[in-house]
């Protein structure tokens, strides 16, 4: 091959070379769930760049992405009750950055979103909350703190950052103060119970006096009734009546007897068996012994 041949081959391939790099660093791509900052020679643009393929400008302008979709992280607060008794709490922060907020959050805020600008707001706001509670409140009420701590980060953070929610998992004490709590807790438990149990004596105590009262009230009327209409007793006793006839016999301890008793001692009699009759021989007269 030529001398001239080969320069034009070695031109040629550097020129291909040179066209698929122009062609790879003049193009872009954002993904899905991200939007792209743009950056000339320093120069950050004001308009963020959407999803999607584009072209920039070669070896000057670079696109860094920036993702708008929900993040979680996990953190872990120091906060101080209101009985300056240290709480730890485990948490979750749910957080989003809108798209209003891609160019601003390059430019102002340098490295993680949430290590610079999320964490610390939601600890501000968590310690806010703690210090206007006990440390027992803090653990009963745990669903208010986190909405009251919620909105204070929400508040500081303004349109910046959208915090879609705080979940606290898990309220680490001191060994010392979970036995005075739980302490306190069981004697709160007897006292409910003795209370309970004085309550329902109470009740027993005047459920028996209103029982007491109502037969009194009864048998007065009862008795009222009676003197009004004697005939009543004599309505009960037929009411009351099995169909057996009574029978009175005897003296002045009278015995109740029914006429089946009667008859059923008739038989008795009846179907006794016969007791055989021993007659009796007269004794003799002994005559007198003479001497």
């Amino acid at each position: 091959m030529s001398p001239q041949a080969s320069a034009r081959l070695i031109g040629a391939a550097i020129l291909i070379f040179c066209a698929v790099i122009m062609a790879s660093s003049g193009t872009f791509v954002v993904a899905p769930g991200e939007r792209g900052v743009e950056v000339t020679l320093g120069r950050v643009s004001p308009a963020f760049k959407p999803e999607g393929f584009g072209f920039k400008i070669p070896f000057v302008t670079a696109i860094h992405p920036i993702s708008v979709r929900q993040q979680t992280a996990e953190d872990k607060a120091e906060c101080y009750s209101s009985d300056l008794q240290q709480i730890q709490i485990d948490l979750r922060v749910l957080f989003r950055i809108p798209e209003g907020s891609v160019v601003k959050l390059f430019q102002d805020y340098f490295g993680d979103t949430f290590e610079s600008l999320v964490a610390p707001r939601v600890h501000e706001a968590l310690k806010e909350v703690a210090a206007l509670q006990s440390a027992e409140q803090i653990v009963k009420n745990r669903e208010q703190i986190k909405t009251r701590a919620l909105e204070i980060a929400r508040r500081k953070m303004g349109s910046l950052i959208i915090v879609e929610d705080i979940v606290i998992q898990n309220i680490v004490l001191t060994k010392e103060l979970e036995h005075a709590i739980e302490a306190k807790m069981v004697q709160e438990q007897e006292a409910e119970k003795s209370k309970y149990l004085q309550q329902r004596v109470e009740i027993e105590a005047n459920t028996s006096v209103i029982k007491a009262k109502g037969e009194a009230e009864s048998i007065i009327i009862r008795g009222e009734a009676l003197k009004k209409n004697p005939a009543f007793v004599d309505l009960q006793i037929v009411d009351k009546w099995d169909g057996l006839t009574p029978m009175v016999i005897g003296g002045e301890d009278k015995v109740m007897l029914t006429l089946q008793d009667i008859a059923r001692y008739k038989d008795m009699k009846t179907n006794a068996p016969a007791v055989p009759v021993v007659p009796v021989r007269p004794s003799t007269p002994q005559r007198p012994v003479t001497r």
